[in-house]
């Protein structure tokens, strides 16, 4: 008894996981006036979570990525004049690291204001 008791609340968890073949025979052991195999995905869960009293729990909604803002070539130029100064003033207090980086930013600019080129 106890095994059907784990039974019903495993299948009450993982309703959505199963495929319309499955869904389709619980939904032909419920009594029913509808005819089941007429039914889409969503139309036999709804069935048989109303059958067995289950609340339909809304999922939640997850937030939409945001993409980088996107900057105009003007901006991308201004950026690079900047980050060249301050490269210039890393390698003058030998401040190796720093003007590697600085390099490497300028060098990725560079390739966007390319690509906005291109466009």
């Amino acid at each position: 008894m106890s095994e059907e008791i784990h039974k019903k609340e495993h299948d009450e968890k993982h309703l959505e996981k199963l495929t319309i073949k499955e869904l389709r025979e619980i939904a032909a052991e419920i009594p029913h006036e509808k005819a089941v195999h007429e039914m889409k995905k969503e139309e036999l869960l709804a069935f048989i979570k109303e059958a067995r009293g289950i609340k339909d729990e809304t999922p939640v909604k997850k937030k939409k990525h945001i993409g980088k803002i996107k900057m105009t070539k003007p901006e991308l130029k201004a950026k690079i004049r900047e980050l060249k100064a301050l490269r210039l003033q890393a390698l003058e207090s030998n401040e190796n690291k720093k003007a590697l980086r600085m390099r490497h930013q300028i060098s990725r600019l560079k390739k966007k204001s390319r690509r906005l080129a291109a466009a």
